[in-house]
């Protein structure tokens, strides 16, 4: 299993986070035997070319990613083919859209960048599988009743089509959004995840994994 984390900045992180792409490493670890696994990516950087990571067992090798500040569905899309290819992806975690429709994209058009997402890294690998996470509500989802109302049309929207586009070859999951997902709570200014937030994250794709495809095991909180 070749795993590509693809995200904006929830996913690459700032200087000095753990991310939850870390967790994810340390869950992967723990429950997936050695050899059977590895982390791929064009990137390995946190936001502004560093690589003060939070705790530095994290190692290099494991630190690749497709994520970056700002980015949406609607810059993925056309790279997307590409670092597939490139670096033999099979297996793609994704967390995209806050950018999408806060800046870019009504819901409707967001996922038209979902579906050309999807083609452009089947293109490059058509066996690929790949688990999308909802968009988790930020601060101004809370604040503003108009960005909530086309977050939840959007996370409908591509429900359907994950159910919809999901081949035996190819399959995708749409993991479940964390449980009372809070953005005071779960992340540490309102948009980008807290330690919290990076595990309950982490968790949902894991949970993905675990329960369909039988990869890994149960998350545990306990073990941070």
């Amino acid at each position: 299993m070749r795993v590509l984390f693809v995200g904006d900045s929830m996913t690459i992180g700032a200087p000095g986070a753990h991310t939850w792409r870390f967790r994810m490493w340390q869950h992967l670890t723990r429950t997936v035997p050695e050899g059977g696994w590895s982390i791929v990516g064009p990137r390995s950087a946190l936001h502004g070319g560093g690589d003060a990571y939070a705790d530095p067992r994290f190692p290099p090798d494991a630190r690749a990613h497709l994520a970056d500040w700002g980015a949406g569905w609607l810059h993925m899309a056309p790279v997307v083919e590409e670092a597939v290819a490139a670096h033999d992806a099979d297996t793609l975690l994704v967390s995209l859209g806050l950018i999408d429709l806060g800046f870019y994209t009504n819901p409707e058009q967001t996922l038209e960048n979902v579906e050309l997402f999807l083609t452009r890294a089947r293109t490059a690998n058509p066996a690929l599988r790949a688990v999308l996470l909802p968009i988790l509500p930020n601060v101004r989802a809370v604040t503003d009743a108009g960005f909530a109302a086309a977050c939840t049309q959007f996370n409908t929207l591509l429900a359907k089509a994950v159910a919809e586009r999901s081949e035996p070859r190819s399959p995708l999951l749409l993991a479940s959004a964390p449980e009372d997902w809070s953005p005071r709570r779960d992340t540490y200014d309102g948009t980008h995840p807290s330690a919290e937030g990076e595990h309950r994250m982490a968790a949902a794709f894991a949970g993905a994994l675990h329960q369909a495809w039988d990869v890994g095991g149960p998350y545990r909180a306990g073990a941070r």
